[in-house]
């Protein structure tokens, strides 16, 4: 089994076209997923889960729908906290989480802090994500401790510059998987994917069920991981 499995979940808002329903119910539907995946990874044995919940381009859609999916990630913390207790689950946050809502700051720092002693699972949220801005936010505290004499311009390594990234301390996916068929990566974890397996379905978010997660995971342990050593 794969340590680290990543999704970029894609698709809530065709299914709801889809189905002749409003946007919101797409995104409701695709929270349910998010547990059915997140049971999957417990029941398996996989230790890390990272979501690509919301990048820093998805500001850009409507005021209406941004305010809905704030206010479902709120509601989804607070709903799924006793049974992230219950199952032993820590979450994380990774992004530009000062620009989230107040009340959605709120309620994922409860969250963090209620769960950082669980040990069977890890579930990462990707909110207000986007790579590029990590990385350059990552070579920036780099800049500034050259600038400081704390280090030179010959200590930068990977390794130093991986430490400074949000993900630090978090080992690397190791599968990538994208539902709705999208052949793009989106500025999700490019530092962190160099050498993660790559998955894409067809199959919308809010679909995505065991028999799609398990073909992904077939397909994993079918391929030959030389990390470019041969």
């Amino acid at each position: 089994m794969p340590q680290h499995v990543a999704f970029i979940m894609d698709g809530n808002g065709r299914w709801a076209e889809q189905h002749g329903v409003a946007r919101a119910k797409g995104h409701e539907r695709g929270g349910e997923t998010v547990q059915r995946v997140l049971d999957l990874c417990i029941e398996k044995g996989i230790q890390w889960l990272t979501l690509y919940a919301f990048s820093t381009e998805n500001w850009g859609r409507s005021k209406i729908e941004v305010t809905y999916l704030m206010n479902m990630l709120s509601r989804y913390l607070k709903e799924r906290l006793p049974e992230m207790m219950e199952k032993n689950v820590r979450l994380h946050a990774i992004g530009e989480l000062h620009m989230l809502p107040a009340h959605c700051r709120k309620q994922l720092t409860e969250c963090l802090e209620k769960t950082k002693g669980n040990t069977a699972a890890n579930l990462v949220l990707a909110l207000s994500y986007g790579s590029r801005q990590e990385i350059t936010a990552a070579a920036r505290k780099v800049a500034e401790m050259v600038g400081k004499g704390e280090i030179t311009p010959q200590d930068i390594t990977p390794e130093l510059l991986g430490n400074q990234l949000y993900t630090a301390g978090m080992p690397d996916p190791d599968l990538l998987i994208r539902t709705s068929g999208e052949m793009r990566i989106s500025n999700y974890l490019l530092w962190q994917i160099s050498y993660a397996e790559l998955w894409i379905t067809d199959v919308l978010w809010p679909d995505f069920g065991r028999d799609e997660f398990e073909a992904a995971l077939l397909s994993f342990n079918s391929r030959n991981r030389r990390f470019g050593k041969r």
